[in-house]
């Protein structure tokens, strides 16, 4: 059954040369923790232009995407690696639609309203070798996955599952309205 992983927000602000500061440094909390609008209780957003917002209050990224990048990388990606507030298994994010709505633990419901478009912090925090081409590697991967407005807040915590409660037909999939910044 497709579950949460884990749920993650900000560990620490860290200094970034494009943007000043980035709250990329997501990590995994314990226990129960609060949905609301905005996303997850406690989370920031640096750059706000980009990112956070009733549109993009959350961002999930599949277990199975990671493990891709983690034998891309040759290293661990530990959940929040990417950025993302929910760390999923078992559904695939990238099929989602446009629309679709996800029913998170006993109360909490999601609506997928776009891909993710990888910029240069989130190359910045690869580091490395593979930071230059980044953006472009990533962008041809097509392992974005989805920001999400919350319809329903509530509580969630890692293991709840996830059930795809709609999928609107005739709606775009989210890698079908995805423009590749490079």
């Amino acid at each position: 059954m497709p579950h949460l992983v884990a749920v993650c927000m900000v560990h620490q602000l860290k200094p970034d040369v494009g943007n000043g500061v980035t709250a990329i440094d997501k990590r995994p909390v314990a226990g129960k923790v609060r949905i609301g609008p905005y996303g997850v209780r406690g989370d920031v957003q640096a750059d706000r232009k980009h990112h956070g917002g009733l549109d993009k209050a959350l961002y999930a990224y599949a277990s199975e995407d990671a493990a891709f990048w983690e034998s891309e990388l040759a290293r661990e990606l530990s959940p929040g690696w990417f950025g993302e507030n929910l760390r999923t298994e078992g559904i695939d994010v990238n099929a989602a639609l446009i629309g679709e709505r996800w029913a998170i633990g006993e109360r909490v419901i999601v609506e997928v309203t776009m891909p993710r478009t990888p910029c240069q912090t989130f190359a910045r925090r690869v580091g490395g070798a593979e930071q230059r081409g980044w953006v472009k590697r990533f962008s041809n991967e097509r392992r974005l996955g989805p920001y999400l407005r919350v319809v329903r807040g509530g509580s969630v915590q890692a293991g709840d599952p996830i059930e795809v409660l709609a999928r609107p037909a005739g709606a775009p999939g989210l890698l079908e309205v995805y423009r590749d910044p490079a």
